[in-house]
């Protein structure tokens, strides 16, 4: 463990402590920008992962996040994003966290080094050779996660790692190898920090570059959010008046004939038809709203 880079003591911190506190959240900060640099250098294998996703999604496999403590938070946290942003089946984007469900608000001791049970949740999953298993761990040696993407090979479904470290294990045998090196952490060891920081950008960029080349976007708007609040109803009609004009009551009343599927309400308006002929013109071009109305000028809403 001394040998990992997320281990060292970062000699800019070692008087943290001294500091004030403007000083040390500073400190924290400086620290913190660095971590978009750190990104970009692995950009060309970010590139990669999202198309092998993509891939697989398209021909009908799912993508697994696994992790351990903060990196499995963090991929339940972008699983369970895509949801609401982007009216996708709840199974199609899953987090699997050691320890389960209670290891999102608990400690789970131990659970981060049984391997055997890394490659269970997958089982239990019904994992097979059309997925994609994403494996995060800022260290790199999750035990956990090193079972799980064992597993994954084992059945023929494809890979990704993700690791804070760049000699690491989780990087070893997988279809794209992702390592961030952040350096060491403010606080030495604690990889909820940089590390963390930088898993968050990664599965950002994951799972929004899919669903961008999955047409779940027109330009940067998410003209596929699923509608589950006021606050989202509000965004849907806002949408629709971008993209077509129409006041806003025009554009509930479309919402709402169009059953709250904004690409749907948005081709109704734009061509004028109903409801049905909107939805199969959309499914004759795999839902690209580009590919039914063109360019079309968007609003300021």
């Amino acid at each position: 463990m001394t040998r990992l880079t997320t281990e060292q003591v970062n000699a800019k911190s070692r008087d943290i402590d001294k500091l004030s506190t403007v000083d040390m959240v500073r400190l924290i900060n400086e620290e913190d920008a660095t971590v978009a640099l750190a990104v970009r250098h692995a950009i060309p294998q970010i590139a990669l992962a999202v198309d092998l996703i993509v891939a697989a999604l398209k021909t009908g496999g799912r993508l697994f996040y696994v992790g351990a403590g903060t990196s499995g938070r963090l991929g339940v946290l972008d699983a369970s994003e895509c949801v609401p942003t982007f009216s996708v089946p709840p199974d199609l984007v899953q987090g699997v966290i050691a320890g389960g469900d209670r290891a999102l608000r608990n400690s789970i001791e131990g659970a981060e080094d049984n391997e055997e049970q890394g490659a269970r949740d997958l089982a239990e999953r019904e994992l097979t050779a059309k997925d994609v298993v994403c494996g995060i761990a800022a260290s790199g040696r999750t035990p956990f996660v090193l079972g799980a993407l064992r597993y994954a090979r084992s059945i023929g479904a494809r890979t990704i790692a993700l690791s804070a470290n760049r000699d690491a294990p989780l990087l070893q045998g997988v279809d794209v190898a992702i390592a961030v090196e952040v350096g060491p952490e403010v606080i030495a060891g604690s990889t909820r920090m940089k590390a963390g920081t930088a898993q968050k950008m990664v599965l950002n960029m994951l799972s929004t570059g899919c669903m961008i080349k999955l047409a779940k976007v027109y330009g940067n708007l998410m003209v596929d959010v699923k509608v589950t609040n006021q606050k989202l109803a509000e965004r849907a009609a806002g949408l629709v008046t971008q993209l077509t004009g129409v006041d806003r009551e025009r554009a509930v009343a479309l919402l709402a004939s169009a059953e709250n599927e904004v690409k749907t309400a948005v081709v109704m308006s734009r061509l004028q038809v109903d409801a049905r002929s909107a939805r199969d013109l959309l499914r004759d071009v795999d839902g690209h709203l580009r590919a039914v109305i063109g360019d079309v000028e968007i609003s300021d809403g």
